[in-house]
């Protein structure tokens, strides 16, 4: 399942949580967190659990919710209740170390849920860590959080990112390494499509395999940018198409269009038809 864009929408509006997937984003992340005033985390973990219970609340995307620093009371209003709920994957804020993710996975066998945990690299320790993290067995992608880490190392954010290049690296080879996705930070201004689609571009150039979205108007454009073209798409077809016929012939060596192809291209092929096909399923 390929996660070119994951949507946030606050946990305390129903309204918006139940129009989030018509935005087209492979993934919806529903927030108890940062959206969510404390003195509000109550009433939206009931308008949250409502949504997710709601039979007729049954997208096509992948629907997570982003638990907040009180996880466990989170997962207990969710899953206490006793109704079925539509829950994919659990976003994990903070995670400094593999432990982190552990112990919510922990937390939701306990209820006999086995969601996606999708671990996100906000601070220091977390991105010094990021290796053990992504190594996590109950890790299935990490997330890059470059708001928070500059908080955290008392960085200034600039346009051009370079406060925070290392470790928006050091986050994707962490999870290309273990074979988990890599989803990129935000683009804080939503109004501002051309930064937007700059830095999704850099963003893929780096490896990630998405980006994270505050706004609707937002998705589209990182869609695009991680759909790959219609010549792209044909060059992994025929990739694969040759490898399967080497294989056949019991060849371990080909080539396609002139060039070796080795394992890393033939995952970049795969990678590119995986894309492509969330692209024609939104």
């Amino acid at each position: 399942m390929a996660r070119r864009s994951l949507l946030f929408s606050p946990g305390d509006r129903p309204e918006l949580m139940r129009k989030a997937p018509a935005a087209g984003a492979d993934t919806v992340c529903f927030d108890l967190e940062d959206a969510v005033a404390p003195s509000e985390r109550d009433t939206a973990r009931a308008a949250v659990r409502e949504v997710l219970s709601d039979p007729s609340f049954d997208p096509d995307c992948e629907v997570t919710v982003r638990v907040s620093v009180d996880a466990a009371a989170d997962i207990d209003a969710l899953l206490d209740g006793g109704e079925s709920i539509r829950l994919d994957g659990v976003m994990v804020p903070k995670v400094a170390e593999a432990a982190d993710v552990e112990w919510i996975a922990d937390l939701l066998a306990e209820h006999d849920a086995e969601p996606a945990l999708l671990a996100l690299v906000e601070t220091a320790r977390g991105v010094l860590r990021a290796e053990e993290i992504a190594d996590a067995p109950a890790t299935d992608a990490l997330v890059f959080g470059a708001e928070d880490l500059a908080a955290d190392i008392g960085a200034t954010r600039t346009d051009e990112g370079t406060e925070v290049l290392h470790a928006r690296e050091q986050v994707v080879l962490a999870a290309s390494a273990a074979g988990v996705d890599a989803i990129d930070t935000v683009h804080t201004d939503y109004e501002d499509d051309a930064g937007l689609r700059e830095a999704t571009e850099f963003a893929l150039q780096l490896g990630y395999d998405g980006k994270l979205a505050i706004h609707p108007a937002q998705v589209p454009i990182i869609n695009d940018a991680f759909t790959p073209s219609p010549e792209q798409e044909e060059w992994a077809k025929r990739v694969l198409d040759a490898r399967d016929e080497a294989e056949a012939d019991g060849r371990g060596v080909f080539s396609v269009d002139g060039e070796m192809i080795d394992a890393p291209l033939i995952a970049q092929a795969e990678r590119v038809l995986e894309r492509a096909a969330a692209g024609d399923d939104r």
